[in-house]
């Protein structure tokens, strides 16, 4: 007994010791992860690593299906945050702006044409055959932002000329269902609208009004104002993460989505964008010993853990859907301490693979990974729409 007694003594005194000093050993600066000109080293490895996989459509093809197998809007979300991240590398790396526009053509007709070959379903979860959509005809505003949204990143860095009216057909039929709805709330489900998916589509509205010329700052407004007034939960001042069409909250905040509505924001309303970020931080984001992560959700609010929030850790509370869009961010308002402790989480947790020059966690997947190379070179796109509207 005294023999077992002081083996245990023994862990817990090294387990003191070396605990703190476990997160240097992966420690990232931000700067490693992102740089304020030109690329990190993560974004150039993640980079390469996703242009490779829209070059082999045998490595593409199987990721897409592991990806399906669980969620067809992973499918389509990596698809958005990977174009999305083109268009900041475009304006990072302009030496290399010629292969990137070709990958992100690849991936807008591509998407373009499952969408009309397979019909919106094709990208949407199996519950939202389960009961029909409100509004007629049917529209996702989940699709509907998010293609509008890579369209106008597309035009903002070079005008493509066919992209032109598929962007104002988008947007016109967007603007045209807000103008509708007494709630200024569309459905991305049937009676299902989440605040993500309108954050994205007003942003692709506004920068479409600042490629050709239209003005929906009213509908921008409007919107801004009504969820300031609705779709802020009254406990913890965060913007929840959907609600039915009358308004009704069906889920309250979540670390999911919040952060990159924040980030969202930014081109809406710089302020409202500031308060849901510091917000976020205060009630979500956490470091300890080193180790940055985030929580689902505020301690005022307790929910389900569903497949936007990954499996929650115990005791700490962590969820990998939180903490994987927290770096957006952390990245979109600067907050270097934050970023660099999650940056050294997931050098940890994350199990990185390094070939070659390209990078992949194999703890997440190709959405994720998206998720990150967007995190990792954000900045530029927004900055030249603020500026003018095209490169």
């Amino acid at each position: 007994m005294p023999r077992l007694l002081a083996g245990t003594i023994a862990l817990l005194v090294a387990a003191v010791i070396w605990l703190p000093c476990l997160h240097f050993f992966f420690f990232r600066p931000a700067a490693k992860f992102r740089q304020p000109q030109g690329l990190s080293p993560a974004a150039t490895e993640l980079a390469a690593r996703h242009l490779q996989l829209w070059t082999d459509p045998v490595q593409r093809e199987a990721e897409l299906k592991k990806m399906r197998v669980s969620n067809a809007e992973w499918d389509f979300m990596g698809r958005s945050y990977l174009a999305w991240s083109l268009a900041n590398l475009c304006l990072r790396d302009p030496a290399n702006r010629p292969a990137y526009l070709q990958t992100m053509d690849r991936i807008i007709d591509e998407t373009l044409r499952l969408e009309q070959q397979e019909g919106m379903y094709f990208f949407l979860m199996p519950y939202a055959k389960d009961h029909p959509f409100l509004v007629r005809p049917a529209h996702s505003l989940f699709l509907d932002g998010e293609i509008a949204l890579m369209l106008a990143a597309r035009r903002t860095i070079e005008e493509k000329p066919a992209y032109k009216p598929l962007l104002t057909e988008r947007v016109d039929g967007m603007a045209a269902r807000f103008k509708k709805s007494k709630k200024l709330l569309l459905e991305s489900y049937p009676d299902e609208c989440w605040v993500f998916d309108h954050g994205v589509a007003l942003d692709a509205i506004k920068m479409a009004d600042r490629l050709d010329g239209a003005d929906h700052s009213e509908l921008i407004r409007d919107w801004l104002a009504m969820a300031r007034q609705r779709l802020v939960d009254p406990k913890s001042g965060l913007l929840i993460s959907a609600c039915q069409t009358d308004g009704t909250p069906i889920y309250g905040p979540e670390g999911s989505s919040i952060w990159m509505v924040a980030h969202s924001l930014q081109l809406l309303d710089a302020d409202f964008a500031r308060d849901q970020y510091d917000r976020a931080r205060h009630q979500l984001g956490a470091i300890t010993l080193g180790f940055g992560y985030a929580h689902e959700w505020p301690k005022t609010w307790k929910g389900d853990a569903d497949i936007d929030s990954g499996p929650i850790i115990p005791w700490f509370e962590i969820s990998a859907g939180s903490s994987g869009m927290a770096f957006i961010g952390a990245s979109s308002f600067g907050d270097d301490s934050f970023l660099a402790s999650l940056a050294t989480t997931v050098e940890f947790a994350g199990f990185p693979k390094r070939q070659n020059g390209r990078l992949k966690y194999c703890a997440s997947n190709q959405v994720g990974d998206a998720a990150l190379l967007y995190a990792a070179t954000l900045g530029p796109l927004w900055e030249t729409v603020n500026h003018g509207g095209r490169q």
